[in-house]
């Protein structure tokens, strides 16, 4: 059936209870709405239609009924259907008792009590209380009229009579207050003046509080999820009393989270977000965050990437609670798929992966799904031994395979990794695992492991980016039937930036492909890439803290926004320095050869005179080197550089004005240029140059090499181009080698950072060396972000 078809038919549903069209119509648009409402229709037996009343009860029991207390629908929706629940008033107070229940089990007299149920208020009882309220405040309704709080009115009438139905209780108001007060004049429609509340002062930073409604949250008995089965089943997973106390008790009450890379590369941006979510919320809640390493593709995995992974972690800020690895619990992984065989509820397969896909597309069961238990058990034995080759058998869970969630069709649970070890022919060894050895030659899926280890670390809020939320069916399906604790899962949005890739295979192409250099190339969004590139931690969790954690999926937030952050750090910490990228030699000719003044330059724009260690002496001679573009042969207004006859001030130093120029062989090129400086600085030029001077007659200035470096693709979102790689920013790095500095920045060590004055901001790279530094280029000066509101 199409989705056309599908909905006509869901829509016919819903007018058949009375819902109005345009209701009806709206709740087919919210997909959660829709299969909450049918659900609750079948549920309560009216597929053949009911009256409005009914139906429009029916319709809020689906909209907004309390998700801790799902298991007790069934026993809501018989007193609608037969009327013992008839108005909105007793409906809301049914909710609220059950809400306040969860999955307890309860007295029926005491529901029906708390309800209303048996209980009618005749319209006689109405007119008379509201006629007693109306008299109690008629002193204010004389003198405010129609502008009296009718809602305030009805609260007090619902106070005296609980059960009256409300719509009622308003029409009689609205009769009664006309006979009080007669016709509405121009008058009562007046707005009375308001003044105007001042607004309160946000508080700076994220809070990570909003991930639940309070510190029980994870504890309560409520309903994690509803699983919807073809077959009309809806299963609505929960913790009983008992797992809760038994969590409790390992927990003591405290908040546990995680953080679970799979150790097959370096950690980017995007994992700086994980992190920040993971142990923040940890952190703020006074409770523990596990590094968990998801080791379970021994092919992909490297010690190199878990040495990483713990180190990165360590500079970001954050402090694991505990290290572990999903291989630690690989033999209980192993019992429970066992037992899951055992209760029927996984099957050992022998599709190939394509056979698998093609199924899974079409719906169609495995020919080996209902294979006899026995059976299952021992070729899932011969799997474990290695008497079983790769892609030739795999453990696959017997979900649902007519779902409308893709994710329950009979997910893999266990797959041979043969070639995660090589057999010598004279030891017959495996190669081993990265942390746990030769000792296994099967190995779990994520969607096996996942929940598993986060039940048996009695993690409190699993937490992860929103491309997992289909898989919510599947996490708790897996925890329900093996009657394990259920961790509350929450859904983020992931990190996506502009001109980059975040994705672990995308990358892992550019850096085997030798596209990039390495998996610390300042151009990568890695996390160590953008350390070598002079990104510090705080600036990367300031970023991170100022976009916010939110569950909007579809926002690519502009590079420019992280360079922001980035250069609003470095402005206030990085001491300034002048660098001369591409020298342009000028000789100044009024002034004696080999004669040194050292200047005092400032390292802070507000540095004091009498604060020495704000300053730099840098030294002055006859020859100094400008930028090449900081000289043009021919003058404009708008231009603030040296040319000929034209004067401007060397920062820190003196004025000098051009007074000859010196051309190359091709008569074009500008080789040299002659000038006088103004020793009593009388002239006041209005553009200032950065500079380096020779130190010495005969002796160049430290030469540094430079690396520039911008966006490393073209298109603002490369990921979704079929060319991707073909996007690659030709120009994304330049190398300077011949670039001029002032003496001083040759006491520079590996990751100092600097502000190359009317450049921007450069930190020392791993690769200098005594004899030559190596300087890159972290973020520009222009500060596109601020200007231009980048989002």
């Amino acid at each position: 059936m199409g989705d056309d078809e599908a909905n006509k038919e869901r829509l016919e549903l819903f007018l058949k209870i009375g819902l109005d069209k345009r209701t009806a119509e709206n709740a087919l648009v919210n997909a959660k709405v829709t299969a909450n409402l049918t659900a609750v229709i079948k549920e309560a037996g009216v597929v053949d239609g009911c009256n409005k009343t009914v139906g429009n009860l029916l319709y809020t029991v689906a909209t907004k009924f309390p998700a801790n207390a799902l298991v007790h629908r069934p026993t809501l929706l018989p007193y609608i259907v037969e009327s013992k629940i008839k108005n909105p008033t007793q409906l809301e107070a049914a909710l609220s008792f059950l809400s306040n229940i969860g999955t307890e089990s309860f007295s029926l007299n005491d529901f029906e009590e708390a309800s209303g149920v048996g209980i009618d208020v005749s319209v006689d009882q109405i007119e008379h209380t509201v006629t007693e309220v109306l008299e109690e405040n008629k002193s204010v309704i004389l003198e405010q009229r129609y502008r009296i709080n009718v809602g305030n009115l009805c609260g007090q009438v619902r106070k005296k009579q609980p059960w009256a139905d409300a719509k009622l209780v308003k029409n009689v108001i609205d009769e009664k207050l006309y006979g009080m007060l007669g016709e509405r004049t121009a008058a009562d429609d007046e707005k009375p003046l308001r003044k105007k509340k001042e607004k309160p002062v946000k508080a700076e930073g994220v809070s990570h509080s909003h991930l639940f409604l309070d510190p029980a949250f994870a504890y309560c008995l409520r309903v994690h999820t509803e699983i919807f089965f073809s077959n009309g089943t809806v299963w609505r997973p929960h913790n009983s009393r008992e797992k809760l106390e038994s969590h409790l008790k390992a927990t003591r009450g405290k908040i546990f989270t995680r953080f679970p890379p799979e150790p097959n590369g370096y950690l980017h941006i995007g994992h700086a977000k994980a992190m920040f979510v993971d142990f923040g919320l940890a952190k703020e809640m006074d409770g523990c965050c596990y590094l968990r390493y998801d080791d379970t593709n021994p092919h992909a995995e490297k010690q190199e990437y878990i040495d990483h992974i713990e180190e990165i972690i360590q500079w970001m800020g954050w402090k694991p609670f505990k290290v572990t690895y999903t291989s630690d619990y690989f033999q209980n992984l192993y019992d429970l798929a066992v037992e899951l065989i055992r209760n029927g509820y996984a099957y050992v397969d022998h599709q190939t992966a394509e056979e698998i896909s093609e199924y899974r597309k079409e719906k169609m069961n495995s020919p080996w799904r209902d294979r006899p238990i026995e059976e299952s058990l021992k070729l899932f034995d011969d799997m474990r031994r290695g008497l079983i080759e790769e892609g030739k058998a795999t453990l696959r869970m017997k979900q649902d395979m007519q779902s409308d969630n893709y994710n329950m069709y009979d997910l893999i649970a266990y797959r041979v990794k043969a070639n995660a070890y090589f057999v010598c022919l004279t030891c017959h060894q495996f190669a081993p695992h990265p942390h746990v050895g030769d000792k296994w030659c099967i190995y779990p899926s994520y969607d096996f492991a996942h929940c598993i280890v986060d039940s048996l670390e009695n993690i409190t809020h699993s937490l992860c980016t929103l491309e997992f939320e289909t898989r919510r069916a599947s996490y708790y399906w897996l925890l329900e039937v093996l009657g394990l604790y259920q961790p509350y899962v929450w859904e983020y949005s992931r990190l996506n930036i502009s001109n980059t890739v975040m994705s672990k295979r995308k990358l892992n192409t550019l850096v085997t492909d030798k596209h990039v250099d390495g998996w610390d190339d300042p151009r990568l969004m890695t996390l160590a890439g953008l350390r070598r590139r002079g990104v510090s931690s705080t600036s990367i969790n300031a970023f991170v803290r100022g976009i916010g954690i939110t569950r909007s999926d579809n926002s690519l937030i502009r590079y420019e926004r992280l360079e922001y952050h980035i250069r609003e750090e470095l402005n206030r910490t990085a001491p300034r320095i002048m660098v001369v990228l591409h020298p342009l030699k000028v000789v100044i000719t009024n002034l004696d050869d080999g004669l040194r003044m050292d200047l005092d330059a400032k390292m802070w724009p507000d540095a004091q005179a009498n604060d020495a260690s704000a300053f730099y002496k840098v030294p002055f001679t006859n020859v100094v080197y400008i930028e090449q573009s900081d000289f043009r042969t021919k003058d404009s207004k708008d231009y603030y550089g040296l040319a000929p006859g034209k004067s401007v001030l060397l920062r820190y130093a003196f004025p000098i004005k051009c007074t000859e120029v010196i051309y190359g062989d091709d008569k074009e090129t500008v080789v040299e240029i002659r000038a006088e400086y103004d020793p009593k600085k009388t002239t006041k030029p209005k553009g200032v140059l950065h500079w380096v001077a020779r130190p010495t007659q005969g002796v160049d200035p430290l030469m540094v090499d430079v690396r520039l470096f911008d966006k490393l693709f073209l298109s603002e979102n490369p990921a979704e181009l079929p060319d991707w790689l073909g996007d690659l920013n030709p120009k994304s790095k330049e190398v300077i080698t011949s670039a001029f500095a002032v003496p001083s920045l040759g006491s520079a060590v590996v990751g100092d950072k600097f502000q190359f004055e009317r450049l921007g901001y450069f930190a020392v790279d791993p690769d200098s060396t005594p004899e030559r530094l190596v300087f890159n280029r972290t973020v520009t000066l222009r500060d596109s972000y601020s200007m231009k509101g980048a989002k």
